[in-house]
């Protein structure tokens, strides 16, 4: 399934939702929120089978610090994150995976489309339900 912006029905075979992956991402966002960072309000979701990642374009901006949380409801499941410029090559400045959580973080170089690369790595589902959101300061 491609990331769409935030679907709020899609459903695992298990009965876990978006929704519920997303209480997860914003969960490790507190952390930055903390430190001044504003979750913006567009998010992605889906469901993946382990090993598909899937890039999703985004416009940032030089001078603004990002981070991007990823959450899954599913127990067990190892998620990830990771930040691309154009050109493939992973930019990220810091990374974390915790659990049913994972992050990045970028302060981009130049204003441009990057490529956030989501992944399921793990998971006893055949499909796993994640969701994504972001903040900046």
């Amino acid at each position: 399934m491609a990331a769409a912006l935030l679907d709020n029905g899609l459903q695992s075979a298990r009965g876990g939702t978006i929704v519920e992956a997303l209480s997860y991402a914003l969960e490790a966002a507190q952390p930055a929120v903390k430190e001044g960072f504003t979750v913006r309000e567009e998010r992605w979701g889906g469901d993946l089978a382990a090993g598909q990642p899937l890039p999703i374009p985004h416009q940032l901006f030089k001078g603004n610090d990002y981070w991007f949380w990823m959450g899954t409801d599913s127990k067990g499941a190892t998620i990830s994150v990771h930040i691309y410029d154009k050109n493939g090559k992973l930019v990220e400045d810091e990374f974390w995976q915790k659990g049913q959580k994972a992050a990045a973080k970028i302060r981009p170089k130049r204003t441009g489309t990057y490529y956030l690369l989501v992944e399921v790595e793990k998971s006893t589902e055949e499909r796993t339900v994640w969701s994504l959101a972001y903040g900046f300061r």
